[in-house]
């Protein structure tokens, strides 16, 4: 049975959003601050992690960084739950290493598709993440590797760690549309036809060999 991690500050969504999960037959775990979450996280070894980003004692942005920073925690998928809509603070929870932003008041069949699909995502990847070395595929080591521009490098790297291109462009602060443009022009520059032919190039020639 997957195990939810609920970090949220306010009791009554928390308990909501934990009786939601358990109605669809997830086992949950709840926090009550930061740092609890994180500890939990740790002890609890969740499938799944919702945080909220405003709460006492560290806040949700500090949450998902000190889990990426551990070895035990680093792949947890991790989706903010959070009132804040400003592309901004988007774009710095994913560039720390959230897989997803939902914001409040979400609709439960909008988070309970969130934490299917990251789940899905997370059991067809396994391991493989750190087998094949999806973390060494930077957008220096791309660009260094394969020519591409800076830019156009940052959104191969992005997608190679598996982000859709809306998330793409939440991360990098541009347009969808200039998303497609830049995979358009990668797909043209190492002549492949779509991401999973890139991701298996850079995968091939970037990373380094064991």
């Amino acid at each position: 049975m997957d195990k939810i991690l609920v970090i949220d500050d306010d009791s009554k969504m928390r308990q909501q959003t934990c009786a939601l999960l358990q109605s669809e037959g997830y086992a949950t775990v709840e926090a009550r601050n930061g740092r609890e979450g994180v500890a939990l996280a740790r002890s609890e070894r969740p499938t799944l992690v919702l945080c909220d980003i405003t709460m006492p004692e560290m806040n949700g942005h500090r949450v998902v960084e000190a889990l990426r920073q551990d070895g035990t925690t680093q792949h947890l998928p991790f989706i903010f739950l959070t009132g804040w809509s400003e592309r901004s603070d988007q774009r710095t929870g994913m560039n720390l290493g959230a897989d997803d932003y939902l914001v409040k008041p979400v609709e439960p069949a909008d988070l309970l598709a969130a934490v299917a699909a990251r789940l899905r995502r997370r059991q067809t990847n396994g391991g493989a993440r750190r087998a094949t070395g999806v973390d060494d595929a930077t957008p220096a080591a791309i660009e260094r590797t394969l020519g591409l521009t800076a830019r156009e490098s940052e959104v191969l790297s992005w997608v190679v760690q598996g982000k859709t291109n809306p998330e793409i462009a939440t991360i990098t602060g541009i347009q969808l549309t200039t998303v497609k443009k830049h995979l358009e022009s990668i797909f043209m520059k190492l002549s492949v036809e779509n991401r999973t032919a890139a991701v298996a190039l850079v995968l091939e020639r970037v990373v380094p060999a064991e």
